[in-house]
Order: C-alpha cells, then sequence, then structure tokens
C-alpha cells in the first residue's frame, strides 16, 4: 500500500481505503438540546499475570487513560500488589483471581474457569492479555467464550537463553498455541515485535509497536538535589544506580561486579541499588567479597523520583522487553548504561541516548560508565537527547491513542478525533 492505496498487482483492490466521513458542527449547543441517551460502552478485560512492575504498570496506565465515556475497563490477574488498589481508586473494575499463580500449576484449571465465568457474566468486546500466563489462560478463556476482539501485548518474550530448555519449549508451545486465538498483537519496541515473529509467536503484518508509557508528572526533568540527599551521598561524590527488583533477571550481581571495577579505578565512587528481591542476601556476600559498599535502599514507591539524583544509571539486565525504570531514567535526563538485551536498543541508541554494553559482561558496563564519567559534556547531552525522546514518544496519552486505535480498527470503528482519556495518569 502506497498513501493509502493498495499497490496494483497484489491481488487486492486499488480502491483507497474508506474514511467515515466526519460530524458536521453542531447547529445549537448541547446545552440547549433535551439530553440524548448514553452510548453503550466498550468492555475490555485485561488479563495479567502479576499486576506489578513493568508490564503491570503500563496495563494500568493503558487501563486508566481509555476514554471513560467510551470504555469500560476491567483488570483481572494474581492477587498482591500495590497497583490493585490504585486501579480500583481510578474506577477501574478489578477482579483478583484465587489461586492464580506466576508458575504454571494444576490450579490453573480452576483459575481458567473462574476466567470463563467472568468472560460469560460481564460479556466483554475486548480481552486484552498480557504476559506468557495471563496470554495463555485469557486467549484460552476468550476463545472459549467467543470474545469478538482478543488482543495480546509482548511487554517481551515469555522465554529466554537464562531458562532450561524444557521450560522454554514450553511457553514457546504455550505462545504459538493461542496465537490463532489472538486478532491483534501489541509489542512495546520495535525489536520485540520482529522476536515475536520470527519466533511464530504472532502472524507477520498484525503486530502494531505501542510505546510503553511511563507516568510522567511526577519525574523530574532534571537532575534534583533532594533526591540526592535523600540517597545520602554527598554531590562530591559519583553516584552509580540501578532501579528494579533484585532478582535473577535484572543480574544484581553483574552489578555488584561492575561496582568493583570502576571503584578500582575511581575510588571516589558510591553505589545504590533502589528495589528489593529475593537475591539481596546474595548481593549482600558478593559486595562483602569484593570489599565494596553498595547501599540497598530497599523497595521505594518514589524510585522514579530517586533516579533524578543518580550521576549515571545502569540497567545490567539479562533480557528485558524495554525496561520501565531506564524510560523513567532518560526521562530525569540521566545518563545510562543498559544492556542491549530485547527491545532496549530500540531505546538506548549507543553514542545518542546512552550506551549499550554486552549482558553479562560486568566489566564492559564498568568501562562504559568510566566513559560517561569522564566525558561529563558528553553524557550530560547523551541525557538530554534521551529526556527529549521519552518525553515526545512515552507519554500515556501517545500509548493510549494507539491503543484505542487498535480496538477500533478491530471493530470497524473510525478513528478518534480527539486523544482518549481526560486523566491518563493513574
Amino acid at each position: 500500500m502506497r498513501n493509502g492505496t493498495l499497490v496494483p498487482g497484489s491481488g487486492r483492490s486499488d480502491t483507497p481505503a474508506f474514511s467515515w466521513p466526519a460530524a458536521p458542527p453542531r447547529v445549537v449547543p448541547t446545552t440547549s438540546l433535551p439530553s440524548p441517551p448514553a452510548p453503550a460502552r466498550i468492555k475490555v478485560l485485561h488479563v495479567i499475570t502479576r499486576f506489578q512492575a513493568g508490564a503491570g504498570g503500563n496495563t494500568l496506565l493503558s487501563a486508566v487513560g481509555l476514554d471513560p465515556e467510551r470504555y469500560e475497563v476491567w483488570i483481572a490477574g494474581v492477587p498482591g500488589g500495590g497497583l490493585w488498589e490504585r486501579a480500583r481508586a481510578a474506577g477501574v473494575h478489578t477482579v483478583e483471581l484465587r489461586g492464580f499463580r506466576h508458575t504454571l500449576t494444576p490450579a490453573d484449571l480452576l483459575v481458567l474457569a473462574r476466567l470463563v465465568r467472568l468472560m460469560r457474566r460481564e460479556r466483554f468486546t475486548v480481552v486484552h492479555t498480557h504476559s506468557a500466563k495471563g496470554g495463555f489462560l485469557g486467549r484460552l478463556a476468550a476463545r472459549l467464550c467467543r470474545t469478538p476482539v482478543v488482543v495480546h501485548t509482548f511487554h517481551g518474550l515469555s522465554f529466554h537463553p537464562y531458562q532450561s530448555r524444557s521450560r522454554r519449549t514450553v511457553y514457546r508451545c504455550l505462545e504459538r498455541a493461542t496465537r490463532r486465538f489472538t486478532h491483534g498483537f501489541l509489542a512495546v519496541a520495535p525489536r520485540v515485535a520482529r522476536q515475536a515473529v520470527e519466533e511464530r509467536l504472532a502472524l507477520p503484518g498484525l503486530v502494531r509497536v505501542v510505546p510503553s508509557a511511563v507516568d510522567l508528572g511526577h519525574i523530574p526533568e532534571r537532575f534534583d538535589p533532594l533526591a540526592r540527599r535523600v540517597l545520602g551521598t554527598p554531590r562530591s561524590t559519583a553516584l552509580i544506580g540501578t532501579v528494579g527488583r533484585i532478582d535473577t533477571q535484572k543480574a544484581p550481581l553483574d552489578f555488584v561486579r561492575m561496582a568493583a571495577a570502576i571503584r578500582a579505578e575511581r575510588p571516589d565512587t558510591a553505589f545504590t541499588m533502589i528495589g528489593d528481591g529475593p537475591l539481596e542476601d546474595e548481593v549482600r556476600r558478593l559486595a562483602a567479597h569484593l570489599d565494596i559498599e553498595v547501599t540497598l535502599t530497599g523497595d521505594r514507591p518514589d524510585a522514579s523520583w530517586l533516579v533524578a539524583g543518580l550521576d549515571v544509571f545502569v540497567m545490567p539486565s539479562l533480557y528485558e522487553g524495554l525496561g520501565r525504570a531506564l524510560t523513567e531514567a532518560l526521562a530525569t535526563a540521566r545518563p545510562v548504561v543498559a544492556t542491549a538485551v530485547n527491545g532496549v536498543p530500540d531505546l538506548v541508541e549507543h553514542g545518542a541516548t546512552g550506551l549499550l554494553v554486552a549482558p553479562a559482561d560486568p566489566e564492559g558496563a564498568a568501562r562504559a560508565v568510566c566513559w560517561l564519567l569522564d566525558h561529563p559534556r558528553e553524557a550530560a547531552e547523551m541525557g538530554r537527547q534521551g529526556r527529549q525522546r521519552v518525553r515526545a514518544g512515552f507519554t500515556p496519552q501517545v500509548m493510549c491513542a494507539a491503543v484505542d486505535a487498535c480496538y477500533r480498527g478491530l471493530l470497524g470503528l473510525p478513528p478518534q478525533s480527539r486523544t482518549p482519556g481526560a486523566s491518563p495518569g493513574p
């Protein structure tokens, strides 16, 4: 198709796509007219495994940011986590599914039955699934209920080289099995979309890239001295930090090894990890063994603000769809070093908005951090360009407009003339 016209010889009509005529102006103000009947809203159910962290925050922004006059939005997923209360406070219907777990268990049959009952009772027009297990159970339930429109978002692939071969095979098969139950696919980054097609998790031509937005309203646009004071490091000392769950995916031990390599070259450097997780004790033991001090703040609800107190943000993840903390760090104009995994290179352009390194290479990460510290003018310019990129293209308004366009396209509705959602923040 070129300029809205299908290419001759493609086996399809060359007739330009039809656009529904725009509404003419109102003859009189609506305040002087009798009230019209309320239009029927489109019922949307988001099914997500763990309603927390990156994918959960993205889903919450999607749910809250859609036009409430047009959409009635529900979210169902694993119980627990602070996002449920935030969703309810924003007017989203929530269903914490008993027995739903992150890992595969026999109880999944009961979860599937509960999803089927929910879908049959509420008769959703759109079921929008997220993550591997939520995607499998949600799409299977939608198929059993003959839901008109089923959409799946790839926040990242559910399988990766750091899993056992049997586990990778199971997750790959589950995702491929539900591919034919899905009418539309979204991906948080171009490389994630490409991987989904290459792995035959999505049909070619059916994947739309939708930016994974962050709520920018409470994130500083530049370095924040108050955040630095809260982190407890003098301004004269370079502070290197990361934000995220302290688990295998985020490679916290690589961060510690990187810190030790940097400290050997630059003794006037401090390190902090904002977050908590199952590997905290291992981080402390390794730091003690390497004789390097790394401050662990624990889980902080103000993590996206605290990152504005860092001199360099590092994301050493082994795999990552895009990285919500990385997006938030760029929004504060922080110079960043990140591993070149999955969709990260779509956000961090090497030498333009940060520096990329290989995963599981703490020495390479240390060299990149030292380069940024040794070239403060260039590092600051990368930070400014990263901020401009995020604040222009990763807002909730942009993301929700793209999700709305996806739903409308699958339902045969004309494009909306205004950005959906009066209050896109949660």
